[in-house]
């Protein structure tokens, strides 16, 4: 097993190098634009009154369009007070040319592959008699995911993130066909290395490999070459949304998911990405809490799908898949389980928050509890209203945050709903070993979720993510009992936020709250 090298500390050096240059360019395209449109707005009354027009114009738009008041509010009263960079700003990052390009993109390959997905109308409806509220939950995502409910499927939940890996690494060097793997961040080093080897042993005995990761996640992990390293041993290697100099790059759409699939008949998903630290290999903040699950059965096929849309439109100018059947092949496969599975994915690309809507759905559709685990919170109005209703009516409503955090100022962010969540009875935990990245949902003893959505503006409007609805199945039993394990590790800072100092917003906070939306 490859251990930490001169060379790997350098690769990563130079990752963070791309993206301290690559960010420092477009910080001074941003300005040069906004520097020039001041001049003309100063030396020529035509375009300063333009201008004005065109702000008026953009916050009447605002105000009129369907989104959420805490996406919209930022860019109103930044374009109200400071027109001429807020006008800049949205037109640059709001209205970027790239988010059409890509929407045409998806809708294309979504309509192609999409209908591939089976109805499996008398599943639901199955679902629907035995458990009307997580019936309802599996109906929304139908209709306005496309992503269907599943029984005939086994559910393994792994409460560490290294235990996944394990059993990822046993499945792996048993593909026969085909492995597909997308996620966030890969780290070349240590676990990614236990990995590839499994991967090359595969490749020499036939099996197609496809590695897919999001450029943003991976650029502090590893170096552009990393690309040609996996071509080089027969591995098809493709990059989202690559990080590079240029107005024109979208930065706020990446993608977040995480998905292995092999063969079509075995797939994994849940919070944990292919580096060091998910595995606590390594330890920067701590210990690291992650989740995962693995499938067998008739829902992967789902996963499949979700993994070829992303492949597929990720580019124009690369060479797509012409035939998906041969990927979608049947398994026949007898589950001993008999629960409800149900794979989803979300997209920035249409108006529909399918993460959020599922989070919030839980929450009205709870009678008894509603907990969940997440790295980071910052919430909308309409999620924090669903949460303290919930708490007034008397249901258990609980929140597991990180102890130690990864980005101290979103941390402080993430403190800042505290007070208006506990002071209507919602309960916040935070895990004193360390960070929590896992990102889990569980009501009632009877549904649950496992994926990686965090309930944050990023996760809910901005990424391509990924989850698993799960109903009357051992994993929603074994889900809270291991949120149940993990509280007692916790500090409840329920009292502390209630009331005293830490109840009150500072002005720091004030300013990140009101733009969190925009980070």
């Amino acid at each position: 097993m490859k251990q930490d090298t001169l060379e790997g500390r350098a690769k990563t050096k130079n990752g963070v190098k791309r993206l301290c240059f690559s960010g420092f360019c477009i910080l001074l395209e941003v300005l040069f634009v906004i520097v020039m449109l001041t001049k003309l707005n100063r030396y020529a009354e035509f375009v300063n009154l333009l201008t004005r027009i065109l702000a008026g114009g953009l916050v009447l738009g605002l105000y009129a369009s369907n989104k959420t008041s805490s996406m919209k509010m930022p860019w109103i009263i930044l374009i109200l007070i400071f027109p001429i960079m807020g006008v800049g700003l949205y037109l640059m990052i709001g209205l970027n040319g790239g988010t059409r390009k890509m929407r045409i993109r998806y809708k294309e390959i979504d309509d192609t592959i999409l209908p591939l997905l089976p109805e499996n109308q008398e599943t639901l409806g199955r679902l629907n008699e035995k458990n009307p509220k997580a019936g309802n939950i599996a109906y929304y995502i139908k209709k306005n995911a496309n992503y269907p409910v599943y029984q005939n499927t086994d559910v393994t939940y792994y409460s560490e993130a290294v235990k996944g890996l394990e059993a990822q690494l046993e499945e792996l060097s048993k593909a026969e066909s085909f492995i597909f793997m997308e996620y966030h961040a890969i780290e070349d080093a240590q676990a990614w290395y236990m990995i590839q080897k499994v991967l090359e042993e595969r490749v020499q005995a036939g099996v197609e490999v496809r590695i897919f990761y999001d450029d943003m996640g991976s650029i502090g992990f590893i170096n552009t070459d990393f690309i040609k390293k996996l071509e080089n041993v027969g591995i098809q290697c493709r990059v989202f949304n690559p990080f590079m100099p240029g107005l024109n790059v979208f930065l706020n759409n990446r993608d977040h998911r995480k998905i292995t699939v092999i063969d079509g008949k075995i797939g994994f998903t849940g919070g944990y990405n292919l580096a060091n630290e998910y595995f606590n290999f390594t330890h920067p903040y701590g210990q690291w809490k992650d989740t995962g699950i693995r499938l067998e059965g008739d829902a992967v096929r789902s996963l499949t799908i979700t993994f070829l849309e992303m492949w597929n439109a990720v580019n124009d100018k690369d060479k797509n898949d012409t035939d998906f059947e041969k990927y979608l092949l049947p398994y026949e496969y007898h589950a001993e389980q008999s629960g409800f599975i149900q794979p989803y994915a979300d997209s920035p690309m249409d108006d529909e928050q399918v993460g959020e809507e599922v989070y919030i759905s839980m929450i009205n559709k709870a009678e008894k509890y509603c907990w969940f685990m997440t790295p980071y919170l910052i919430i909308t109005d309409e999620m924090m209203h669903a949460m303290c209703l919930a708490a007034k009516r008397g249901v258990d409503v609980r929140i597991i945050t990180p102890g130690i955090p990864d980005k101290k100022l979103i941390y402080s962010v993430t403190r800042s709903f505290y007070h208006g969540l506990v002071k209507d009875g919602v309960r916040i935990f935070e895990w004193t070993p360390g960070f929590c990245h896992a990102k889990m949902s569980v009501a009632d003893d009877c549904m649950a979720t496992c994926g990686t959505i965090n309930l944050d503006y990023r996760s809910l409007y901005h990424h391509f993510e990924n989850g698993c609805f799960m109903a009357d199945c051992s994993a929603v039993t074994l889900i809270r009992e291991d949120l149940e394990a993990t509280m007692k590790e916790c500090c409840e800072v329920t009292e502390k936020y209630s009331s005293g100092n830490s109840a009150y917003l500072r002005l720091g906070q004030l300013f990140m709250r009101l733009f969190a939306g925009l980070l």
